[in-house]
């Protein structure tokens, strides 16, 4: 099992976007996948459109044990079977206050969890406690940014955040590389801020990288994967989370 984790020390980059595609092409493959929603706004649960259940992302932070996993755990409607979803609900906040002694907290639930290809953990686009907590749970950490300056500057920060916890409470931890969000082909600047990117953090830059298309939101606003939306954008935009989940399916599974 694979525990994928979705940051970004920058808000606003379409972090939320690149997990929902990720989820997309996990359940187009048949990769039995776990999203779990850390990010308190709760844009990716209103996005998966879990059943109800009977816990959430905040009662397993605070209750981390075999029961309140499976209680939290609900069946996306995205799918009949092979993407469930621990939602995030406002109340995980507090949590984002959690001192250093606490950032094992989802580590231990996970170890609870089975069944399941691919976990999926969709950051706060902060450094507070529940990033730190999720990435500490996490075998590789996608990184997202775009084509603009502070969201430049963001990855920095986020790649020390990943060494520094990888010294510490997570050696297992290691950054599966740089995605870049929102690429508009006509951008000066967006083409100077690449090669920005490119130059500072070679290797890390993953390829492909995400255009900009309005399918993307078209499909997450009707609560819908966006293998199933119709157009051509909206394949261009399938094939490239495919390739995208298909370098994360190829880091070692260390679970």
């Amino acid at each position: 099992m694979l525990v994928l984790g979705v940051c970004s020390l920058k808000g606003g980059v379409g972090k939320t976007s690149i997990t929902l595609g990720l989820a997309s092409a996990a359940l187009e493959r048949g990769v039995r996948t776990l999203v779990i929603d850390l990010d308190p706004q709760g844009d990716t649960t209103m996005a998966l459109a879990p059943a109800p259940s009977d816990a959430d992302v905040a009662d397993v932070l605070a209750d981390p044990g075999q029961e309140t996993m499976r209680a939290a755990a609900a069946l996306s409607s995205w799918a009949l079977s092979g993407l469930d979803v621990i939602p995030g609900n406002e109340r995980s906040a507090t949590h984002d206050r959690l001192d250093e002694t606490d950032v094992d907290r989802l580590r231990y639930a996970l170890s609870w969890v089975s069944g399941y290809d691919l976990v999926i953990l969709d950051c706060p686009p902060s450094l507070g406690g529940l990033t730190r907590t999720g990435l500490t749970a996490c075998d590789r950490a996608l990184i997202v940014t775009e084509p603009g300056l502070f969201a430049v500057m963001a990855v920095g920060r986020a790649l020390r955040t990943v060494d520094e916890l990888r010294r510490g409470p997570a050696p297992q931890l290691q950054p599966l590389g740089v995605v870049i969000n929102r690429v508009r082909a006509r951008s000066v600047e967006q083409a100077y801020r690449l090669e920005e990117l490119n130059r500072l953090y070679g290797p890390l830059v993953l390829s492909p990288s995400i255009p900009e298309r309005a399918a993307l939101q078209q499909a997450q606003g009707a609560a819908r994967p966006i293998h199933s939306w119709p157009g051509e954008p909206a394949r261009e935009l399938s094939g490239l989370f495919e390739q995208l989940l298909e370098r994360a399916l190829r880091a070692p599974k260390v679970r």
